[in-house]
This record gives C-alpha cells, sequence and structure tokens, in this order.
C-alpha cells in the first residue's frame, strides 16, 4: 500500500504573529516532525490550502523554511485564505497545470488522485467560499477521461458537501452540485479529501465518501449549527495518512499532543 501525508490549513503568519495565541509555524514544525517520525515511508506529502493566513509573500517564505525539515516529495493547493502570485513565486511545490492553477494529478497504484484549486480570487463565491471555473472543470473531466485506475481520490480545500457547522457551511464550495455531479457520474468509487472546517468529519454525500481532517495549528470548536466561520480553538495539530490500498483509500487522522503519548499492551485486552 501506498502512503501519503496530507496537511491542511496551516495559517502561516510573519514571525511574532499569532492565531489564538498560537503559533502556526511552531504547530506546523511538531506536527511535521510526529508525522516523519512515525511514517516517514510515506511517499508523499499534499497539502489542501490556506497555506498562509493572509496571502503575504513573507508568509509563503516562512511556510517554505518550515517544510525545508521535509525530505519527501510536496505537492499543495490553495485555499481561500492563499494569494495565486504569492505563493507561486515562493512555493516551488505548489501544484500547477496548464493553465496556471494549483491543480495535479498523480496515478498511485490502483488509485488515482486528482488535486483541485478551489481559490476564487474572482468574487464569484461569497466571501472565504471556493469556486471551480469552467476552466478547472473541464480540466477535471480531462483528468477522468484519459485515467483507468479503478479507485479515485480528489482531495481539495473547500468541501462541495454540508457539514453541520452552519457558519462553514455558508463558505463552502459554491457550485459543490457540478462538482457532486461530475464526479458521481465518472464510473469508480471515488473519495474526497477536504480541509478548510477545521475539523475531522467524515460521511456520504450521494455516492460519494468524503473525509475533512483539522489543521496543524488550530481547530473549529465542536459547535454545530448556528455559528461564525471563524470560531477557533485550542486543541491538539492534527494531520491526515492515507493508504491507498487496491480495495480502495484508507483514512486515518493523528492528533499531536504537546507530551507524547505512551504506548502499552494490556494483556487481558490481547
Amino acid at each position: 500500500m501506498r502512503k501519503i501525508l496530507f496537511l491542511t490549513d496551516l495559517h502561516m503568519t510573519d514571525a511574532g504573529q499569532t492565531i489564538i495565541g498560537l503559533d502556526p509555524a511552531e504547530r506546523l514544525a511538531r506536527v511535521l516532525d510526529h508525522a516523519l517520525a512515525h511514517h516517514g515511508d510515506a511517499a508523499h506529502v499534499l497539502i489542501l490550502g490556506d497555506l498562509a493566513h493572509h496571502g503575504r509573500p513573507a508568509e509563503y517564505e516562512r511556510l517554505a523554511a518550515v517544510m525545508a525539515r521535509c525530505p519527501l516529495p510536496i505537492t499543495a493547493t490553495l485555499g481561500n485564505h492563499d494569494n495565486r502570485a504569492n505563493a507561486r513565486a515562493a512555493l516551488p511545490w505548489l501544484a500547477r497545470d496548464d493553465a496556471g492553477f494549483a491543480q495535479a494529478s498523480f496515478g498511485w497504484g490502483d488509485t488515482r488522485v486528482i488535486v483541485l484549486d478551489t481559490l476564487d480570487e474572482d468574487g464569484i463565491a461569497p466571501h472565504h467560499g471556493g469556486y471551480l471555473c469552467g476552466t478547472r472543470m473541464n480540466w477535471l473531466r480531462q483528468q477522468l477521461h484519459e485515467t483507468l485506475e479503478p479507485n479515485l481520490l480528489v482531495a481539495l480545500h473547500h468541501p462541495p458537501l454540508v457539514t453541520g457547522f452552519d457558519g462553514m457551511d455558508a463558505i463552502h464550495l459554491s457550485n459543490a452540485p457540478e462538482l457532486v455531479s461530475i464526479l458521481s457520474r465518472q464510473g469508480r468509487p471515488a473519495h474526497l479529501i477536504c480541509g478548510h472546517v477545521h475539523r475531522t468529519v467524515s460521511g456520504r454525500t450521494g455516492v460519494l465518501s468524503y473525509t475533512l481532517l483539522k489543521s496543524p495549528c488550530h481547530q473549529m470548536p465542536m459547535k454545530l449549527g448556528p455559528g461564525s466561520s471563524g470560531l477557533s480553538v485550542d486543541e491538539p495539530g492534527a494531520y491526515g495518512i492515507v493508504l491507498l490500498h487496491d480495495s480502495g483509500p484508507i483514512v486515518h487522522t493523528e492528533d499531536v499532543f504537546d507530551a507524547p503519548s505512551s504506548v502499552a499492551e494490556d494483556p487481558k485486552s490481547a
């Protein structure tokens, strides 16, 4: 089985700036070190957007410095907090398709992994919402038409589905029905992996299964229903581990605590 590490919602700030008192660079370094120590055999690291908090050049330069400790191949796409031009200038591992969007397609064994760029810089979606323009949708259709792997994993920042967090659901992928329709009609099992919500969520929309992942930095508090999309809580940072099995992807998530958890065996449970 191929193993892929997933990070999302890094929200890198300038040096000296924090988010609810947390330093995104320090939190990312801790999560990355944990992932590499326990899953250094991974084939790739995929990052699902909100790489920077304000999209400023210095934030991407600081992110590049933190990720320089990673010996694995890296591919990243963009989220609503990003600036495409600034990210492209600083990050050599930002995905790029022929039209300049942060999109990529990989074939790993029996799985096709497609990374989509949902950053809306044209103001089509609500503020902080996501959008896939016609060019990006056509690129996706082409990938689906040209690739033959029996399993499909689609990675993107904005979820094309509702989560029960009303504030976040108001700024999800604005043309979600179109994407869901394309993926539902392409004829093979498909699993979505998304960021944006800063919470671990799993479920199904139509015939598509999905997993949302937490951030290495700050999380969405567990307050379902009405609420702001800007709510944050200091809970452990996290990352995702995806095993590409021939029967389909297997998704794990790992929280990284300040103190390492001890591992022991209970003989009565063995």
